[in-house]
């Protein structure tokens, strides 16, 4: 569906049923340079399974308008004022890297609003090389090289989807290279200015952290760094998988954050 949050229009995927805010609201908050589809098959299983779903390309990402935001904390600042233009009172936010900052800062700044949090592939700072900045900038080709080589498990380099014929690193490809120009750098600035430490410290949601034991990008100690800064943060990690943890064990992703 189409919103408008903040002045502009914002596509929101809904996981196959319309929006119904008198139901319990799962907002999925993807990573930088990426848009809604990657919640895929979260969304659907959630909006099938007595949730109403937004999953929003952030503005200026994807299918929606809007200006790129330049820090976290208005990302988080954004995602409750979708909460909001969507009728919703309060959300569960579950968010994959990048989208695991934004959902703990909102969770501190705005804690009326959040239910429960489910981060993916997270830690507690998310430093970027300055290799992979300076592609960024540069809109090269060399950036999505970098994102996938470091994103992917190895055994998404050999095929590893679950559905025959599909190439996960290929796939990863092509979603990074149709962000716009601009998007993946904005994104990563971002990541690389916060610390989530002190936000962390102050939320009160229950929170369920699903980590990836081959995660190049945010290795396990960091995930579990942050997971001692919440107040009974419940860590599960995954054997054998990437940052990319969303494609490489979609249902043992999905078993976590469903639990």
């Amino acid at each position: 569906m189409r919103i408008n949050v903040n002045g502009a229009e914002t596509f929101v995927a809904t996981g196959g049923k319309d929006f119904d805010p008198s139901k319990p609201t799962a907002v999925f908050i993807h990573g930088a340079g990426f848009d809604h589809s990657t919640w895929a098959l979260y969304t659907r299983w959630h909006a099938h399974n007595g949730y109403s779903v937004l999953a929003p390309d952030l503005p200026g990402h994807g299918l929606s308008g809007g200006e790129l935001l330049g820090s976290v904390a208005e990302m988080a600042d954004w995602i409750v004022a979708l909460i909001e233009a969507a009728g919703a009172k309060q959300a569960r936010l579950i968010g994959h890297s990048l989208g695991s900052l934004i959902a703990v800062e909102a969770a501190a700044r705005h804690p009326e609003k959040v239910t429960s949090l489910g981060l993916i592939g997270t830690a507690t700072a998310m430093p970027v090389s300055e290799g992979l900045l300076s592609a960024a900038k540069a809109n090269s080709p060399d950036a999505i090289a970098m994102m996938t080589l470091w994103g992917f498990g190895p055994r998404a380099s050999l095929g590893g989807s679950l559905s025959p014929g599909n190439w996960l690193v290929g796939k990863g490809v092509r979603v990074l290279e149709a962000a716009k120009p601009g998007v993946l750098y904005t994104d990563l600035l971002a990541s690389n200015a916060y610390d989530a430490t002190e936000a962390a410290r102050k939320v009160k949601a229950p929170t369920t952290i699903v980590l990836a034991e081959r995660d190049l990008m945010t290795p396990t100690k960091n995930g579990r760094a942050l997971a001692a800064l919440i107040p009974n943060a419940k860590v599960i990690t995954l054997p054998g998988a990437g940052h990319m943890l969303l494609a490489e064990k979609p249902d043992d992703v999905l078993k976590a954050i469903a639990a």
